[in-house]
């Protein structure tokens, strides 16, 4: 695949780059390995100082930054913007606490002393998405720069440019030569890095064969990985939900990133009590959106990221109309304009048995699906390969725990959209991967968890 900036909203090819040869991956992985023997000895203060300095950079340049975003992907600038800003946060938070986080835990046994000590692994591959490409990367990077490991970047080939300046932006806040790089390479590279000793765990956030592909590299050397793969997430609305808010946050919910992300509610499970009044009125606010020029600042959605995920999408809407859904708006890729726009599109009476009820959509398409009650909304919930989150909305304490309980997700978010926190833990269950990024379990996931006992 070309490494190369094609804009989404027009189609124009603006920047193209070589790919790494084998003999400059193999001087940036010795740049690497000696980079971590240095780095793993800088104290915790220090470290600190450079991530605050980085979130510094963020927050003075995020519209320069936005702007590559969106012209790489076509998010628009305003949630490019947020980005950016979450960004600086999850720098913030990982240099405030990353310390105590990883200080040593005393143990009480019949030692003298035991204890429990975290020491860095060294080199870590994080392999990452076009979708969030400032944040997928921070959020991997804050933690484990902190924790006194270095990191390559295999970015995504659509989104060159942001890779290149994410290393700038660390570069600049002092890390050292080396504690961070971009590498970029195709996806065919990334089994040769998967066997290199020097490399010796690897991150990533992306499409389930992709993850299959990295975990069978891996785990063919007996290297630990982290994964964040796809997910068909349900938002379940109840009788007793308060309406309004639910279908607001719906709409948000869905056309998050132009409905390319990972936990955008996708599946929306609603009771036949209320059905049809949630119907119209989430109808209401998908016709109300305005698609276009991802720039300007009115935009609510933007272009697709490429044509091929415009005509994957394409595909799957057809054959939802195939398997016995109605399309009640959208549903069809648009002529009218260059680039990868396709419209906020509502799905309805598709058999929850047939397969693609099961998929994931990428994109603005809402599937809405009615049910009798609690009992068969988490049952439906629950039909699909994907865990990794999930909305809920009733005012009822009972039906609260149990939605809670019951759903096999790695998030569950009552009355509110899923979304990723610094504070919390985020990663899935089934075939969203394994692994938890973020909070004090996402620093843990790549470090040697010593045990230490003395006599």
């Amino acid at each position: 695949m070309a490494i190369a900036t094609i804009n989404p909203a027009t189609g124009e090819t603006l920047k193209t780059f070589e790919p790494l040869n084998d003999a400059e991956i193999a001087a940036k992985l010795d740049v690497a390995g000696q980079a971590f023997e240095f780095h793993r000895q800088t104290s915790f203060e220090r470290r600190s100082q450079y991530l605050q300095k980085a979130a510094d950079i963020l927050e003075q340049d995020k519209a320069e930054f936005a702007k590559l975003m969106t012209l790489e992907m076509g998010k628009p600038f305003k949630a490019a913007i947020a980005e950016v800003e979450k960004c600086a946060v999850v720098c913030r938070y990982y240099a405030e606490h990353a310390a105590d986080f990883l200080a040593d835990v005393t143990v009480q046994t019949d030692a003298s002393h035991s204890f429990v000590r975290y020491q860095p692994l060294g080199v870590i591959l994080a392999v990452m998405p076009w979708n969030f490409p400032f944040w997928q990367v921070f959020r991997f990077a804050a933690p484990a720069l902190m924790a006194g490991n270095v990191g390559l970047l295999k970015h995504a080939s659509n989104v060159p440019q942001c890779a290149l300046a994410i290393e700038d932006i660390l570069q600049r806040a002092g890390f050292p030569t080396g504690v961070f790089q971009t590498l970029l390479i195709g996806a065919a590279k990334v089994a040769d890095l998967m066997a290199d000793e020097r490399v010796k765990a690897a991150t990533l956030t992306g499409s389930e064969p992709a993850g299959v592909s990295l975990a069978t590299a891996a785990g063919k050397q007996i290297k630990k990985t982290v994964l964040e793969l796809g997910g068909s997430d349900p938002f379940i609305v109840l009788a007793s939900a308060d309406l309004e808010t639910a279908v607001v946050t719906a709409t948000t919910a869905r056309m998050l990133n132009n409905g390319q992300s990972c936990i955008a509610a996708k599946r929306f499970i609603v009771v036949e009590a209320i059905a049809d009044k949630f119907e119209k009125l989430l109808l209401d606010k998908f016709e109300a959106l305005k698609l276009g020029d991802p720039m300007e600042l009115d935009t609510d959605l933007g272009p697709l990221a490429t044509p091929g995920i415009l005509q994957d999408l394409d595909q799957q809407v057809q054959d939802a109309i195939s398997s016995g859904g109605k399309v009640i708006t959208g549903g069809h890729a648009l002529s009218d304009r260059p680039g990868n726009f396709y419209p906020p599109t509502i799905i309805t009476n598709i058999p929850p048995d047939t397969p693609i009820a099961k998929e994931e959509f990428f994109g603005p398409v809402a599937l809405l699906f009615r049910v009798a009650d609690i009992d068969a909304a988490i049952k439906l919930a629950n039909d699909t390969p994907f865990g990794l989150g999930a909305s809920a909305w009733t005012t009822n304490d009972q039906e609260r725990d149990r939605l809670i309980t019951e759903i096999e997700a790695g998030s569950v978010f009552i009355n509110s959209m899923v979304k990723s926190d610094p504070r919390l833990p985020f990663g899935g269950i089934k075939r969203s991967g394994y692994g938890r990024e973020l909070s004090i379990q996402g620093i843990h996931e790549f470090m040697n968890v010593k045990t230490v006992w003395v006599k």
